[in-house]
C-alpha cells in the first residue's frame, strides 16, 4: 500500500522512483506548494483554463451590447429565466452522454458542439439576424457547462490533498484569462462581435488540444506503476444516478446548491443596478444613436471587466493558496459574503456611482479568484458521478436557477418601480443569508474531509520529469 500524502513533504509511491524536482516544480512554489514532478501537470491545466476563460470573456464583451441595446437591462435579467429553463435540458443531456461516453469523449463531444455554435451565431449575425437574447442565452450555458466541466475534470485528476495545494495555481489560469480576455477584446472591438465569435472558438479547439494532452500525460503516469482499478474507472464511462438525484440525496450537496442560489441572487441583482446606471450614463453623456451607445457600452463593459479581473489576478497569485493553506477552506467561504455585505451596506450609506462601482469589483474579484478556487476545492471530496453529474447540476442549473429568481426580483421592482436603493437593501438581507449558508457548508465540509476514505493510490506527478 502507497503511504499517505503528510504534511512534512511529497507524498511517496512505492510503484514509482522518487521524482526529482523540475524547474517548473521550483518556480510555481512562489504562489503554491507544489511538490516534486508537479509543476508540467499544473502548468498545462493553468493554460487550459486561461485559454477557456479568454475565449469567454471574448464572447462576454461581445454579447453586451447585443443583449443591453436589442432589450435593456431588464430584458436581461429576464433572460436568465429561460437560461434556468434551458439547463434543466442541458444538464440531463450531458448527464445522458456522461453514462455513455468516457471522460474524454464527453469533453470532445461537448466543445465541439459549442464551437460549431460559434460559427453559425457569426454566420447569422453578419447577415443581420436579431441575436442580443439568443446569443446571451447561449452565452450563459456555453460558460456554465465548460467551465464546470473544466473543474470536474481537474479534481478528476488530483486527490483532496493535491487539490487544496495546486487548485490556486490553476486558478491564477482562470483570473489571467478573464484579464486577458478583457482587454483584447477592447482593444479589438472595432471589428466586430460577430469576428468575436469565430476568434474565441479558434481558442476553444486550442483549449480542447491541452486537455488532450493532459490526459495522456495521466495515462503515461499510470503506465509507469501497475493500474489501479481507480485509473481504470477514469477511463470509463460514468455511472450510477442522475445530477438531480445526487443532489437531492445529499445534505453536502443541497448545502452547497443553496450557498451558489444565493450567491447568484446577490451578484445578478448587483449586476442589474450596475447595468440601470450604466444604460443611463450612455443617455447622459450624449450617445444617442445606435452605433454610438454600442462602443459606449461595449468599451466601458470591457474597461469593467479588466479592472475587475486585474484585481482577481493579484489576489489569485498572492492571496487565495495562503487563505486557504493558514485559513482553511472553511474561512475562505465567509470571506466573500462578508465582503459583499460590507459594500452594499457602504453603497446604501454612500449612494455614488463610485461607491457601488467599488462594492461591486471587489465582490466579483472575490467571485472570481478566493471563491471560485474555493468552490471548486470543495468538489475534491465528493464521488466521480457527483464531480461531473451533479456538478453540472449546481454549477449550471442551481447558477442560472439564481439568475432566475434574481430575474424575478427585478421584475417585481420594475413593476413596483422600486428605487436602486431598494435592491441594495435586498442584497444585504441575502448576504446575510449567504454568509449562514457558508457557515454550515464549512461545517459540512470539515466533516466529510475527516470520514473520507484515503485513495488507493495517490496519482503522484503526472509527469515523467
Amino acid at each position: 500500500m502507497p503511504s499517505s500524502p503528510s504534511s512534512a513533504g511529497p507524498p511517496s509511491n512505492p510503484l514509482k522512483p522518487s521524482p526529482r524536482h523540475h524547474p517548473l516544480d521550483v518556480a510555481l512554489r512562489l504562489f503554491a506548494d507544489v511538490r516534486a514532478g508537479e509543476g508540467p501537470t499544473v502548468l498545462l491545466l493553468t493554460a487550459n483554463v486561461f485559454l477557456l476563460l479568454t475565449a469567454y470573456y471574448f464572447l462576454k464583451v461581445a454579447r453586451e451590447p447585443l443583449i443591453l441595446l436589442g432589450g435593456g437591462a431588464e430584458v436581461k435579467s429576464y433572460a436568465s429565466v429561460g437560461q434556468s429553463i434551458l439547463l434543466v435540458a442541458v444538464t440531463v443531456i450531458y448527464g445522458w452522454l456522461a453514462s455513455r461516453v468516457g471522460r474524454m469523449s464527453l469533453i470532445a463531444w461537448v466543445t465541439v458542439f459549442f464551437v460549431g455554435n460559434l460559427v453559425v451565431f457569426w454566420a447569422l449575425g453578419e447577415r443581420g439576424a436579431p441575436l442580443g437574447v439568443p446569443f446571451f442565452l447561449w452565452v450563459g450555458i456555453f460558460n456554465l457547462v465548460t467551465v464546470a466541466q473544466f473543474w470536474s475534470f481537474a479534481a478528476d485528476i488530483y486527490s483532496e490533498e493535491q487539490g487544496k495545494r495546486l487548485f490556486p495555481i490553476i486558478g491564477i489560469g482562470s483570473s489571467i484569462g478573464a484579464v486577458a480576455g478583457a482587454w483584447i477584446a477592447d482593444e479589438l472591438f472595432f471589428i466586430g462581435p460577430f469576428r468575436l465569435m469565430l476568434m474565441a472558438g479558434a481558442v476553444l479547439l486550442v483549449s480542447l488540444a491541452l486537455t488532450y494532452v493532459v490526459n495522456q500525460r495521466e495515462h503515461q503516469a499510470e503506465g509507469l506503476r501497475a493500474r489501479s482499478q481507480e485509473s481504470v474507472e477514469k477511463a470509463e464511462p460514468i455511472g450510477g444516478a442522475n445530477g438531480f438525484s445526487l443532489l437531492i440525496h445529499d445534505r453536502y450537496l443541497m448545502l452547497f446548491a443553496i450557498l451558489i442560489l444565493v450567491l447568484n441572487l446577490v451578484t445578478k441583482t448587483g449586476d442589474y443596478v450596475l447595468d440601470r446606471k450604466l444604460i443611463a450614463a450612455a443617455h447622459d453623456a450624449g450617445q444617442v444613436t445606435h452605433a454610438q451607445a454600442t462602443l459606449f457600452i461595449g468599451q466601458f463593459k470591457a474597461r469593467y471587466f479588466e479592472w475587475v479581473n486585474g484585481i482577481g489576478v493579484v489576489l489569485q497569485l498572492f492571496a487565495v493558496s495562503r487563505i486557504i493553506k493558514y485559513l482553511g477552506l472553511r474561512a475562505a467561504l465567509v470571506i466573500m459574503p462578508i465582503a459583499s455585505l460590507a459594500g452594499y451596506s457602504a453603497a446604501l450609506a454612500v449612494p455614488l456611482l463610485s461607491v457601488l462601482f467599488m462594492a461591486r469589483a471587489v465582490e466579483s474579484s472575490l467571485d472570481y479568484s478566493l471563491s471560485n478556487t474555493t468552490r471548486q476545492a470543495l468538489w475534491l471530496v465528493t464521488s466521480r458521478g457527483a464531480k461531473y453529474k451533479a456538478k453540472q447540476v449546481i454549477d449550471a442549473f442551481v447558477v442560472r436557477f439564481g439568475d432566475a429568481a434574481s430575474a424575478g426580483v427585478v421584475w417585481v421592482g420594475a413593476h413596483e418601480h422600486f428605487e436602486l436603493s431598494t435592491f441594495i437593501v435586498i442584497n444585504i438581507l441575502l448576504c446575510v443569508a449567504w454568509l449562514v449558508s457558508a457557515v454550515l457548508l464549512g461545517r459540512t465540509y470539515a466533516e466529510r474531509a475527516t470520514n473520507a476514505p484515503p485513495r488507493s493510490i495517490p496519482p503522484g506527478a503526472l509527469s515523467n520529469a
